[in-house]
């Protein structure tokens, strides 16, 4: 395991690598630049910014120096919060995001396990045809147009909760709730096409054989092996929803990482959309891993050979 887990990390390594480069030229690809204004800015005054944070360096010294810096954990300062450092700024926003985050994913596990679980159970019954009516209506609707029927339906019409905002436990309610919807019915349709599959094993129906309770059959012998699929889900979406849903934090004004790399690239900040990409890659990559090691914890069968 020990030789998995350090060859996994090393290779960490050049996929970051290769998606700062793909960002990079991506970034400076795209027409306009950081100083682009509704009033243009005087050409030596441009000049002497692009002096000032390297801009006027041929693009490999500018991506060179780039690397070199990140390698020490400096990810550089945004042009336009008035030089902070992109680590601080992603620091500040990652509490509100990993919060809503969190919540949404929590949400997502209680219902869509729980409700994939029941349809395969109760398969071709209604409780069946209702969990697959949820995944397929949760799937099929964008989370912005959830986003605004939530803030129809509960802040303007029921005044039960506010439009947006932050800093009370109210405001984390419609974000999460937008956020939990489509990984909800993603993984109530793994859930439940893992456990049809489980169901059918030689083994359960041995277990039918010898008279064990249904409950013992299906949590003590099915749920395990079931839940392996649903795992290979989960390590992906909570990447997702921890680094921050770009549309939904700029609709609920949730000052998190998301709404922050909208505003980045919108404004050409190049250190902050360098910053939070390698963020977003690396959370990814470690959240991948530790759903591989969870693998091992739920099938004692999978073992990592050395």
């Amino acid at each position: 395991m020990f030789k998995y887990l350090v060859g996994r990390i090393l290779w960490m390594v050049p996929v970051l690598l290769g998606i700062s480069i793909l960002t990079f030229l991506i970034m400076h690809l795209v027409p306009g630049g950081p100083w682009d204004r509704e009033k243009a800015l005087a050409p030596a005054v441009i000049e002497n910014l692009n002096r000032k944070y390297g801009l006027d360096d041929p693009l490999w010294k500018q991506y060179a120096t780039f690397v070199g810096n990140a390698l020490r954990g400096d990810l550089g300062i945004s042009y336009t919060y008035q030089d902070r450092p992109v680590t601080s700024i992603i620091l500040q926003g990652l509490p509100k995001t990993a919060a809503i985050g969190l919540i949404a994913f929590s949400l997502a596990l209680a219902v869509g396990i729980p409700l994939g679980m029941a349809a395969a159970i109760k398969h071709n019954s209604w409780v069946d045809y209702l969990s697959v009516q949820f995944a397929t209506i949760f799937a099929a609707v964008p989370g912005f147009i959830l986003a605004f029927l939530l803030i129809i339906v509960l802040s303007i019409t029921l005044h039960l909760l506010p439009t947006g905002g932050w800093g009370k436990p109210q405001h984390m309610v419609l974000p999460s709730l937008a956020l939990a919807a489509l990984p909800a019915a993603y993984i109530a349709r793994i859930a439940r096409a893992s456990m049809l599959e489980v169901l059918g094993q030689d083994y359960i129906r041995t277990a039918h054989s010898k008279g064990l309770a249904p409950g013992v059959i299906y949590y003590r012998h099915a749920l395990k092996n079931a839940l392996i699929p649903v795992l290979s889900v989960t390590g992906p979406e909570l990447a997702a929803l921890i680094t921050g849903s770009f549309i939904i934090e700029q609709i609920f004004a949730v000052p998190g990482i998301g709404r922050l790399f909208v505003q980045g690239v919108f404004q050409r900040d190049y250190g902050l959309i360098m910053g939070t990409v390698l963020f977003y890659a690396a959370v990814i990559a470690l959240l991948n891993l530790a759903v591989d090691i969870l693998y091992s914890v739920v099938d004692p069968r999978i073992r990592y050979n050395e």
